[in-house]
């Protein structure tokens, strides 16, 4: 991720779930839509499963289709010790509380516990979706 001749002015965040198909796509996506607002092209994102799943859960799509955002095109990828070592937030969603994540990193770790957005409703969904937003703003906010 990181090596001597990168210029990384900023912190690095880690959005981290089980499949990177929910949670974590929805808040790099969300993340990423904060640092075009605020300018803050130094801040660096990072996304990744501990078990990824083969595409981006249909609902989660949908969810933020809803607000102009597309996540058609992303893919879960598999979260490496690799990509968390010089992260300064890692922020997980479901798994390190089911014993998963395989890393560690210097940073600090934040666990947001949500629930995995993969089979429920659409109101259940959005609401999953509209909380992520909210904590991805806060944690702008405060880096």
């Amino acid at each position: 991720m990181r090596n001597e001749s990168t210029v990384v002015s900023g912190p690095t965040i880690a959005f981290v779930c089980v499949q990177n198909a929910g949670r974590s796509q929805m808040a790099t996506a969300f993340a990423e839509r904060e640092r075009e607002r605020r300018g803050a092209d130094h801040i660096e994102i990072v996304s990744g499963g501990t078990d990824p799943a083969d595409a981006v859960h249909e609902e989660v799509v949908a969810a933020m289709d809803e607000l102009g955002i597309d996540l058609s095109d992303r893919t879960p990828r598999e979260i490496t010790p690799e990509d968390l070592q010089e992260c300064e937030y890692v922020i997980t969603m479901g798994c390190s509380a089911e014993g998963v994540c395989p890393a560690t990193w210097s940073g600090e770790n934040r666990d947001w516990d949500l629930t995995d957005p993969h089979g429920k409703d659409e109101k259940t969904v959005r609401e999953i979706r509209d909380e992520i937003e909210a904590r991805v703003e806060a944690l702008f906010d405060e880096v």
